[in-house]
């Protein structure tokens, strides 16, 4: 599998020093992307999810660091590599969207003035063709009448229209690797349907590989080929998303999955899975989600190791599901 990665993580660790104590905010996070594939990265609000994303594209703002692993992109370690290196790299092989596309936009300069700059970083190219360029990307995502809205500022553009410039600024140069950390969490549910059917389109069409960082398992079920289910910094359950999503092999991601709306009986009380995660300052002793998980017992006083059921599905838990195993 590692020779087929396209990008291949290996025990990443990255913490966060603070005056209360070090934040382990990853904490031993392994994982592989394939080319063209979509992987989905799940879990609550502080699982550590988006610090992954952050640590792969090396922007870490201190107090974070990347304190241990391996980060291998083509080949290439990225933990290490200098500011100039990741600078080359980002927007022309490996992408970001941001949930928040202002993130990416700059609110005080055309659109047009942005998009070019986003080409001519990276290419040597005449500022009428890379115009050319930006309108083509706008189109692309689905914008009407690219020319006329290349000479607006963003906050002409609605949630919606923002967020889908950012992604044509993201795909300009068709990167290898685009890390989408949320997107279309704000959105309403006509434009997220729209904007997930526009990224799984542009993927297929230019055999990028796709992050998709998430709370909403659902959107995963209906986009990603392969899921990690992430948990106080840790990968708890990872396989096809088929697999994890019909019959989940941690107690976590059955809490997960059964918590989906679309999957409970009209008039039922909706089922929520007990208490709330750790603080990362106080986690608990063992694995972290004993205190929430219903078949904890003595055994889960100490942390689990991850372990492989069957191909590529991999949970870590002393007590899997039995209908997994």
């Amino acid at each position: 599998m590692p020779d087929e990665a396209l990008l291949t993580v290996r025990d990443l660790r990255t913490h966060f020093e603070t005056r209360q104590g070090v934040v382990k905010a990853v904490d031993g996070v392994s994982l592989d992307v394939r080319r063209g594939e979509i992987l989905g990265l799940v879990g609550e609000s502080g699982s550590g999810k988006s610090i992954t994303g952050f640590s792969i594209l090396g922007l870490l703002d201190a107090p974070g660091r990347i304190v241990g692993g391996s980060i291998r992109f083509k080949g290439e370690e990225l933990v290490g590599a200098s500011p100039e290196r990741m600078r080359a790299l980002r927007g022309r092989e490996i992408a970001m969207v941001f949930q928040d596309p202002m993130m990416t936009l700059n609110p005080v300069l055309r659109i047009d003035t942005q998009i070019i700059e986003a080409i001519q970083v990276h290419e040597r190219i005449s500022t009428r063709a890379a115009r050319a360029r930006a309108s083509a990307a706008l189109q692309r995502v689905g914008i009407p009448s690219p020319d006329e809205r290349l000479q607006a500022y963003p906050h002409q553009f609605s949630g919606g229209m923002r967020q889908r410039v950012a992604i044509a600024i993201a795909l300009l140069h068709r990167p290898a690797l685009v890390i989408a950390d949320e997107p279309t969490t704000a959105l309403d549910v006509t434009i997220q349907a729209q904007i997930i059917f526009e990224m799984q389109k542009l993927c297929a069409e230019s055999g990028t590989a796709l992050i998709w960082i998430t709370h909403d398992l659902a959107v995963i079920d209906g986009m990603g080929d392969r899921v990690c289910v992430m948990y106080a910094g840790r990968i708890v359950e990872s396989g096809a998303v088929r697999d994890v999503i019909s019959s989940p092999a941690h107690p976590y991601a059955r809490g997960l999955i059964d918590s989906i709306p679309s999957r409970n009986e009209r008039g039922k009380r909706l089922s929520q899975i007990p208490g709330a995660p750790p603080t990362p300052f106080s986690l608990p002793q063992g694995c972290p989600f004993r205190p929430r998980c219903g078949r904890a017992d003595a055994a889960c006083l100490e942390v689990p190791q991850e372990t492989t059921l069957r191909g590529e599905r991999r949970v870590r838990c002393f007590h899997p599901l039995e209908e997994s195993v």
